[in-house]
């Protein structure tokens, strides 16, 4: 009996920080899990209690790395109503308030045995690997497969000095993804390209948003009134997150949009500042506090208005249309996929933004087909995932010598001694704490401290 594989996702967050980078690995994990085929496991970052407090909602912390793990899967059993066996692992990791991200600590392909490392997934590669000092992903693993998440380039164009930042930014990307990674799925256009890289949505909806439009399909042919509330946008509260564009396309139409009414949700730095540019519109905006998107409270609005231009597949717009909303979105590479749904409005300026919204407002949403719900489920985002990553064929092995003609092999030879040599540059480069410090990193991030290593009983770490 062949041996079932093993894959391994790395992923940049973890609950109970609800950010795609938490949620999305952690269904990929549950579904690729389910059918027991493969060993899956999960690993994530554990940050110690002073840098929890800095990242997670409501006061959220844990005393061990058992306890998150617990509170992990309750959440998900609550919302898939299935168990699935899958592994969770944690590596250290760091708060990097500048980037609000969170940063690995040390060589985190460690957390995988040797003998146990087949397939690695890297959620956002570029992410985990800039800072990577320790064995090479594509050496330890058979195969290494990266998914692009985040548009790193539109954030930091928006910094200071931000087009040279995002050049900067670019060919390190490249650089990084490209000796790290066998293969590069891109969520969307809307990314930088890479080599060996390929556009698809391997991203899929919570169940509960599905049932929720079940629902409202259900009222709907009943003849009730699915949706009594009108206009509203959910995000993490911050400007880049498309509160500015918004806010801008309200201010600037306030007399075609008159009567309109728009309740905004979210949390984060920019919730003040957010919160003051609405009281000055003429327009009706009230500004809540973050909530779960399957909350009853969105249920009966009827158009989820998102104009952001950052986002690279943006989650909640899949879960308006998966309820059943209508969604008045940009005409941008990042919505796409969303454009297959008659729910899907697209603008391409502002007076197509006002037509929109003001369309949306007065009709009905359309009813979505079997085959449209299931395109929007994590089912068919993992056959996606799994035809794109050719991890539906019977093995993956690592790549071996080419039996093509010489000038084939010697071309092929060439490119590896080119891209090892560019590895051990990142290696040596990464390995100082000057050089990890003149690109970003966090400062002694090349090894845990003896606090992360107490707490995840990684004694090979400890410093004397």
């Amino acid at each position: 009996m062949e041996k079932r594989r093993h894959i391994a996702i790395f992923t940049t967050a973890c609950l109970p920080w609800l950010t795609g980078t938490a949620v999305n690995p952690l269904f990929r994990a549950a579904y690729l899990a389910k059918d027991g085929d493969r060993k899956v496991t999960l690993v994530v970052p554990w940050l110690s209690l002073k840098h929890q407090k800095l990242v997670y909602p409501s006061n959220t912390t844990f005393s061990s790395h058992s306890e998150q793990e617990a509170y992990v899967r309750q959440w998900l059993e609550e919302r898939t109503a299935f168990f699935s066996g899958f592994n969770i692992c944690f590596y250290p990791a760091k708060f990097a308030v500048d980037k609000r991200s969170i940063l690995p600590v040390g060589d985190i392909s460690e957390v995988i045995p040797d003998e146990e490392a087949d397939i690695a997934i890297l959620e956002e590669p570029e992410h985990l690997t800039w800072f990577h000092h320790g064995k090479r992903w594509k050496t330890k693993f058979c195969l290494v497969v990266g998914i692009v998440h985040t548009n790193y380039l539109e954030y930091v164009k928006r910094e200071k000095n931000g087009r040279m930042k995002a050049f900067m930014l670019k060919h390190l990307n490249s650089w990084v993804v490209g000796i790290y990674c066998h293969k590069v799925i891109r969520l969307s256009a809307a990314t930088q390209d890479y080599p060996n890289s390929i556009i698809c949505n391997v991203h899929g909806v919570n169940p509960k948003f599905l049932d929720i439009g079940k629902k409202k399909l259900e009222e709907q042919k009943r003849g009730s009134q699915a949706f009594s509330k009108g206009a509203y946008y959910i995000g993490k509260m911050l400007w880049s997150k498309g509160y500015k564009e918004l806010l801008t396309l309200l201010h600037d139409h306030q007399k075609e949009l008159a009567g309109l009414e728009v309740d905004l949700y979210g949390s984060g730095e920019d919730y003040d500042q957010v919160q003051k540019a609405a009281k000055e519109l003429q327009l009706v905006v009230r500004v809540n506090p973050g909530r779960d998107h399957a909350d009853p409270v969105f249920h009966d609005y009827k158009v989820f208005l998102n104009p952001s231009t950052t986002d690279v597949l943006c989650t909640t717009t899949a879960e308006a249309l998966a309820m059943g909303k209508i969604v008045v979105c940009a005409n941008h590479p990042s919505n796409d996929f969303f454009k297959q749904f008659p729910n899907c409005r697209t603008y391409d300026n502002r007076n197509e933004f006002v037509e929109a919204t003001h369309r949306a407002l007065t009709e009905q949403p359309a009813e979505l087909t079997d085959a449209q719900r299931y395109e929007l489920s994590w089912e068919a985002a993992t056959e996606r995932f799994l035809r794109i990553a050719e991890l539906d064929q019977a093995s993956v092995s690592k790549p071996g010598k080419s039996t093509a003609d010489n000038l084939a092999s010697t071309s092929l030879s060439l490119r590896r001694n080119m891209e090892d040599a560019s590895a051990y540059v990142h290696y040596v480069a990464s390995g100082f704490e000057a050089s990890r410090r003149a690109f970003g990193a966090i400062p002694g991030s090349l090894q845990p401290d003896e606090e992360q290593c107490k707490e995840l009983g990684l004694a090979i770490y400890a410093q004397k």
